[in-house]
C-alpha cells in the first residue's frame, strides 16, 4: 500500500513520487500571499537524472511518498563519470553516477563513512553527515582591529570545498562545517 502524503507534510531529504519518477524535495517554502490560496514552493532533486528543478503546488495537494532505506558505505575514488563507494557489511563496490552525488562530494574526504540511499533496492544517492571537522588549507590572515561583528572571509577546505569564515579563522586549523547549509558553525 503506497503512502500519501500531503504538501502540508513536506519535509526536506523526503522522497515522492510524481510523474512515475522518485524526486527528493531539496528545500521548500509554504507560501500564504494576502490574496488567492496557499501554496509550495519547492526544489526538486530527479534520482535518476540529478536534475534539480523547481516546481509549485496547491497547499493539501497530495502524491505517493516513497520510503527509502539507507546503508553505511565507505567513499573510495572518483572516475569523473562515477563515484565508487564500498559497502561496509558485505564490502561489494557501489557506483554512483557523479550528477547524483555532486553537491556532496566537496565534503566527501577519501574513507570516509557516509549513509547511502537505496530506493526500491537501487542506491539512489548519498546522505552527508549535519556537520563535519576539516582542516582549513588556505584563508587570508584576519587584520588585526578589523573586529566589526559578522565579518567572513572565504577559507578553502582540504577537500577543496570554499566556505565562509570568521575572520579569527587561520589556514592549518580545523573547524567543524555544516554540510547542508554549507557554512562555518565553530572550531573543532
Amino acid at each position: 500500500m503506497a503512502d500519501v502524503v500531503s504538501t502540508n507534510q513536506f519535509k526536506n531529504g523526503m522522497h515522492v513520487e510524481l510523474d512515475g519518477v522518485v524526486w527528493r524535495i531539496v528545500e521548500f517554502q509554504h507560501v500564504k500571499p494576502g490574496k488567492g490560496g496557499a501554496f509550495v514552493r519547492t526544489k526538486l532533486k530527479n534520482l535518476d537524472s540529478g536534475a534539480v528543478v523547481e516546481r509549485t503546488f496547491r497547499a493539501g495537494e497530495k502524491m505517493t511518498r516513497i520510503y527509502t532505506e539507507t546503508k553505511n558505505v565507505q567513499y573510495l575514488y572518483d572516475t569523473g563519470d562515477e563515484v565508487v563507494f564500498m559497502d561496509e557489511e558485505n564490502y561489494e563496490q557501489v557506483h554512483l553516477a557523479h550528477a547524483i552525488v555532486e553537491d556532496a562530494l566537496e565534503f566527501l574526504l577519501p574513507s570516509a563513512s557516509v549513509q547511502m540511499l537505496v530506493v526500491d533496492g537501487k542506491p539512489a544517492g548519498i546522505q552527508l553527515p549535519v556537520s563535519i571537522e576539516m582542516t582549513v588549507t588556505e584563508t587570508e590572515p584576519g587584520v588585526r582591529g578589523d573586529t566589526v561583528s559578522n565579518v567572513t572571509k572565504p577559507a578553502t577546505l582540504e577537500t577543496g570545498a570554499i566556505v565562509q569564515v570568521p575572520l579569527f579563522v587561520n589556514t592549518g586549523e580545523r573547524i567543524k562545517v555544516d554540510t547542508r547549509e554549507r557554512r562555518y558553525i565553530s572550531r573543532a
